[in-house]
């Protein structure tokens, strides 16, 4: 299916899509704010991740599904270009690998939250999001998925 905007009005829509302070990002901070959790935002460690709780030795990465390839119901491959979205979500998804990998290496644990867990028709409560995020980070667990 051919795209229904000109390349220059398609690229400016594009660069216009934030890489921080996303709206799913910000519902998970005021959620963990509210729960009384304190963090650093994008902090320095591979992969940069969303939110940092330093104290708990614990990060949180909120993915939007289609960047970083999520296989849900919000993601779907685009019909223009399809090489070179194929090679970006697949490059994001090895970096992600990495940037877990190194994480871990280094002694943190590490949280994913995924857009399709806050957002569509199989969104879920953001209390039971929040709620399952704070059991994490008061437990020992290395690791944390969240998804619809």
């Amino acid at each position: 299916m051919a795209d229904v905007v000109d390349p220059a009005t398609r690229s400016r829509m594009m660069s216009g899509i934030r890489g921080k302070n996303t709206k799913p990002e910000l519902l998970i901070r005021k959620a963990l704010h509210a729960r009384g959790f304190r963090y650093r935002l994008h902090c320095d460690l591979p992969g940069k991740p969303d939110i940092c709780l330093p104290k708990h030795r614990a990060v949180i990465f909120v993915h939007g599904c289609f960047w970083h390839g999520h296989d849900c119901h919000l993601f779907k491959w685009p019909g223009t270009r399809p090489e070179f979205w194929r090679a970006k979500i697949e490059r994001n998804r090895t970096v992600d690998a990495a940037a877990e990998r190194a994480l871990a290496e280094a002694g943190w644990r590490v949280a994913v939250v995924w857009e399709c867990a806050l957002k569509g028709r199989e969104r879920r409560p953001l209390d039971e999001v929040s709620g399952e995020l704070e059991l994490w980070i008061r437990s020992d667990l290395r690791t944390l998925a969240i998804e619809s």
